[in-house]
């Protein structure tokens, strides 16, 4: 079930219903019919992976009560590393046994052995990179004791499994969520209003900005080889902006949704393409996920408390790691160590947390200067974003390189139903919008909110359409 679907449209308000009006009496009553619904929503695309999750639920909610009773570090030990062990094992085997079996038979072909990989006929399952990682998190905390462990197996269950974040997230803590869970939740107009306004601001992310761009992506990323300069940094703007306006707009509805049930998600997206450098970028982008990373991936390896060498073997882990979290492809990890190498001379140079303040603007050289940095960043967003969109790594660099050999700077045209001049329109009025509200929590809040609504209603109608919906691009990860 997708949140651009007519089956969602239908699908929320029949639960909106039954939450506030039929099983309100109590916080139980509540989370039992959230914990159903989220398991019908999971298993419209596939109820035999419902199993699986269920599985995964009950493995961390069972050994995060082990390591909390442990009487001794080997037995707390145990548990703990059975949980990593058997998540990670489901993860790797479904996400990524096929591409280390067919890169290690390449490799072998390649010093002159044949092989043939034995692969595995599976479906990723959807989401699971997410609640995985949801269960991972509460977990290490157990075991670390910055948490107690939940013994209420239907609360623990919506924190895993509640249907908003379920898919493509945000990765929620257990220290975020599970206290919110614990509670009767009571209906509160104003919030409810905040989120049907971002689940409309949400859908024009994706239905307009994100849908639209990725016919001319798709096409431009397709044709590669004919394309001229012009066109070829046109298809990596576009890319760029299908990646957010479906990312950021999927985690605008689910929070927004979420809002209506009375209960707050971690932001994911902070205006990431206003970032000055880099390391800005990555405190924007996917805002869950690279907190996810440092917290239990970059900080208890030394983080940058080490020397020079700890401080760049770190970087690059944690953003490898990155990119192959994305997907069993080497794009991803080339992706990655793109963006390593970007952040290294900002951590060397010890400015990697130069622009934390907000951005501001007046009619000086330095706001000329803050232009020009977050167009820059922009552009190596952009340059790095072609290997994550690009097949194979050869067509990501022959893609780069036609962008400097064949300079011819004008609009080629290979889609018929939609001009590039509209779409580029469209894309300028999205970007001076976010501007507006770069400084605000809610995407529509303000004294502009009517405005800003407005558009929202007339982009849908004038470029969405929800009859041919097109899945979120994060669904695959």
């Amino acid at each position: 079930m997708f949140f651009n679907s007519l089956a969602f449209a239908i699908f929320l308000p029949i639960v909106f219903f039954l939450y506030w009006f039929v099983f309100n009496k109590t916080k139980s009553t509540q989370n039992a019919l959230l914990i159903v619904a989220s398991y019908y929503f999971y298993s419209c695309w596939d109820w035999r992976f419902l199993f699986l999750l269920v599985f995964s639920t009950f493995l961390d909610y069972y050994t995060g009560i082990q390591i909390e009773k442990g009487k001794s570090e080997k037995s707390r030990k145990f548990w703990f590393w059975l949980s990593i062990i058997v998540n990670l094992g489901f993860l790797g085997i479904f996400k990524y046994y096929n591409f280390f079996a067919a890169s290690f038979s390449d490799l072998l072909n390649a010093a002159g052995f044949k092989a043939s990989p034995i692969l595995l006929k599976v479906i990723l399952p959807v989401g699971i990179s997410f609640y995985t990682f949801h269960g991972l998190s509460y977990v290490i905390d157990i075991y670390y004791k910055r948490i107690k462990a939940e013994y209420n197996f239907v609360d623990y269950s919506l924190f895993v499994s509640y249907f908003p974040l379920l898919v493509a997230g945000p990765i929620e803590r257990a220290t975020h969520l599970l206290p919110q869970v614990k509670v009767k939740r009571e209906f509160d107009f104003q919030i409810a209003k905040e989120g049907v306004c971002q689940i409309v601001w949400g859908l024009v992310k994706k239905v307009v900005i994100a849908d639209t761009c990725a016919t001319y992506a798709n096409a431009i990323f397709d044709n590669y080889t004919s394309m001229n300069s012009f066109s070829l940094i046109l298809g990596a703007v576009y890319f760029a902006f299908q990646i957010y306006g479906d990312f950021s707009g999927y985690s605008d509805i689910a929070l927004g949704v979420s809002k209506l049930f009375g209960l707050d998600l971690l932001r994911n997206f902070n205006y990431p393409y206003f970032s000055r450098d880099i390391a800005e970028f990555w405190r924007r982008w996917h805002i869950s996920l690279s907190s996810w990373f440092r917290d239990y991936l970059y900080i208890p390896l030394g983080g940058s408390k080490g020397g020079t060498w700890m401080k760049i073997r770190n970087t690059f882990i944690i953003f490898v790691v990155s990119g192959f979290w994305h997907g069993a492809n080497w794009t991803y990890v080339i992706w990655g160590f793109i963006n390593a190498v970007y952040f290294l001379p900002l951590l060397l140079s010890n400015s990697n947390r130069n622009n934390m303040n907000a951005i501001q603007l007046q009619f000086n050289f330095n706001s000329v200067k803050v232009l020009l940095s977050i167009l820059y960043t922009f552009a190596l967003t952009c340059i790095a974003w072609v290997f994550f969109r690009a097949k194979t790594i050869t067509d990501a660099v022959l893609y780069l390189k036609r962008i400097f050999v064949n300079k011819e700077f004008k609009i080629q045209f290979l889609v018929n139903d939609r001009n590039n001049y509209e779409l580029l329109i469209m894309i300028l009025l999205f970007v001076l919008i976010e501007w507006n509200c770069r400084e605000k929590t809610e995407p529509l809040s303000g004294k502009r909110s009517l405005l800003k609504l407005s558009f929202a209603i007339a982009a849908i109608m004038a470029f969405g359409t929800f009859s041919d919906y097109k899945e979120f691009i994060y669904f695959q990860f």
